[in-house]
């Protein structure tokens, strides 16, 4: 049979005058994206587990233009889809140089199939809202310049009704495995082909450029939480098929598109999956490598041995966007816990220094959480480091049973982002590598915010630091869940997390195991917000404001914060 369109096309990145689209098609063949401007892009597909892709690179784009164009599979039109019911996807480019343009981020995370809806009764999906306003008053020029997807962007461990029905009828799977969770490459190609087809989704997905970065739920809830947790996970018989799929399918459906062109004709597992015939075996080593990589991060005489990063950044305009890993390759050792490992975190902050007015930094969990829950963390952090076994077990089962993972809980690194977005908001005589010396100087952006999602509610924090010489406004701007909810319940605490009493008694039992005192604080601008939503970051010169929007019974968006960021 001819080779089909599955899934997409999925418009990634806009790079100057080239575009990247990632398709799925259901045979091998070869994709071709063509402008209505003339410029074209080809790529054969690539084949793993008998499922075929392609990352097309459309070259010849013309600046700060908008132009229609079409997916050929074999020479044959297969998108934009016959029926009409959609206008044809575009490729927006920006101007060149484009240092006065505006930049616009939407972002989110945590978006469950709309399957979910119908079984949970979860509010009306917020990426879905957007979607059809826009289809309802198309401007090109009022798009988003990016669309930024901070983690759960599919749920290989909650899955819908049909996903369970399913894994019901799979014969042959690993031994143990779970009845209603995804262990193989194949069944999480059943994931992304049911979360993105969803028709208005794949609309925006054509037309917006996206970034991703993965959270727990891409592979299992509380990933890498703990050390002994990964110790307990690896006795689990099908915990192997499940950690290279994950992996590989992530490497795959999100980290792929990521990369700018010249990235992609630099990353060497691109190259080893487009020279093999079958790729197959490629992408089981690649994820088998990546899991038992991270374990290098838990050791700290190997902190700095080269792993496979998942961490990228990006410019656009004015405007830097670095997106971290905080998950697959935390150091997890007790006494050393961070973030990321030493040689990342020098990637990382050799990228936070330079030339730009804005730095955005996304994180699928929050760096400031409520006060009253982060103090709760830095305890639970100390106590599981006690000496006392039964102290640093009841710690343990604390950790995981409040899900105390967060940036908190990984005091050194916590401390450690305060400390460098204060040396970076009050001007940088350049980046404090002891390999390079000092670089540069580097003004004050005018601007810091952290991106994320996770927690399942939205707010805005304003850092405030000792340091009065730190000019920049930090913010925490957390957007979460695009299509879930938070449990009723916890509901009342996360709100009484911002208050000054639950903060001063949670603060005291932090300081009775010996916890410093934050090198920052936070207060809380707006929210907590508990319904589904999407915001905007906009950027326009110097300056930076910040709208959240959350859905309606009837699936419609409405206002539900808006702040200056600059002011």
């Amino acid at each position: 049979m001819p080779a089909e369109l599955l899934i997409g096309p999925l418009l990634r990145r806009v790079v100057g005058t080239r575009a990247t689209v990632w398709v799925e098609t259901t045979a091998p063949a070869m994709v071709t994206v063509r402008t209505a401007g003339g410029a074209t892009g080809t790529a054969a597909t690539f084949s793993a587990y008998d499922h075929h892709y392609a990352l097309v690179v459309v070259e010849g784009l013309t600046p700060d233009s908008t132009t229609t164009y079409q997916v050929l599979i074999d020479d044959e039109p297969a998108w934009p889809l016959p029926d009409g019911r959609y206008p044809p996807s575009v490729i927006r480019t920006r101007a060149a140089p484009d240092r006065d343009q505006p930049v616009r981020l939407l972002f989110g995370s945590c978006r469950e199939t709309t399957q979910h809806a119908t079984t949970r009764k979860l509010p009306p999906d917020a990426l879905d809202a957007y979607a059809r306003r826009v289809l309802a008053d198309l401007d090109p020029a009022a798009l988003p310049d990016l669309l930024v997807l901070l983690g759960d962007q599919v749920y290989a461990d909650e899955t819908s009704p049909t996903m369970k029905r399913l894994l019901r009828r799979r014969r042959r799977r690993p031994a143990g495995a779970p009845s209603d969770q995804v262990v193989s490459f194949d069944e999480y190609t059943k994931l992304y082909l049911e979360s993105w087809s969803d028709p208005e989704i794949r609309w925006l997905f054509s037309t917006v450029p996206s970034v991703m970065i993965f959270d727990d739920h891409e592979i299992i809830d509380d990933w890498n939480t703990s050390a002994s947790w990964r110790r307990e996970m690896r006795e689990q018989p099908w915990w192997a098929e499940r950690i290279i799929s994950g992996l590989a399918s992530y490497w795959v459906y999100q980290h792929l598109g990521n990369l700018s062109p010249d990235e992609i004709a630099a990353d060497p597992v691109f190259a080893k999956v487009t020279t093999a015939g079958d790729a197959t075996a490629v992408l089981r080593e690649f994820g088998e490598r990546v899991d038992t990589e991270a374990d290098l991060a838990h050791d700290t005489e190997r902190w700095r041995e080269v792993q496979y990063q998942w961490s990228y950044s990006l410019d656009l305009g004015r405007t830097r966007l670095v997106m971290l890993d905080t998950r697959c390759s935390r150091v997890l050792q007790p006494g050393r816990r961070a973030m990321l490992p030493a040689g990342e975190w020098s990637w990382f902050v050799d990228r936070v220094h330079g030339d730009y007015d804005h730095l955005v930094v996304g994180s699928s969990l929050p760096w400031l959480l409520p006060p009253g829950i982060h103090h709760v963390e830095t305890w639970n952090e100390k106590l599981a480091d006690s000496p006392r076994p039964w102290v640093a077990a009841l710690a343990e089962r604390l950790r995981r049973g409040l899900d105390l993972e967060h940036w908190g809980a990984f005091r050194r690194s916590f401390d450690a982002l305060g400390a460098l977005f204060a040396r970076v908001g009050g001007g940088t005589p350049g980046a404090p590598d002891d390999r390079k010396g000092a670089g540069p100087a580097y003004p004050p952006p005018a601007s810091i915010n952290v991106l994320s999602g996770d927690v399942h509610h939205s707010y805005v924090a304003r850092v405030r630091f000792a340091d009065p010489g730190v000019r920049t406004p930090v913010h925490q701007l957390t957007c979460s869940p695009i299509h879930n909810q938070v449990p009723a319940g916890m509901r009342p605490l996360m709100r009484l997390g911002w208050a000054r009493g639950p903060a001063q008694a949670t603060r005291a039992l932090a300081r009775t195991a010996g916890v410093p005192r934050p090198l920052v604080k936070w207060r809380k601008l707006a929210g907590p917000y508990f319904g589904n939503a999407v915001a905007t970051l906009t950027h326009a010169n110097r300056t930076a404001e910040v709208v959240i929007e959350g859905t309606t019974s009837d699936g419609h968006l409405r206002q539900v914060a808006h702040h200056h960021l600059t002011a």
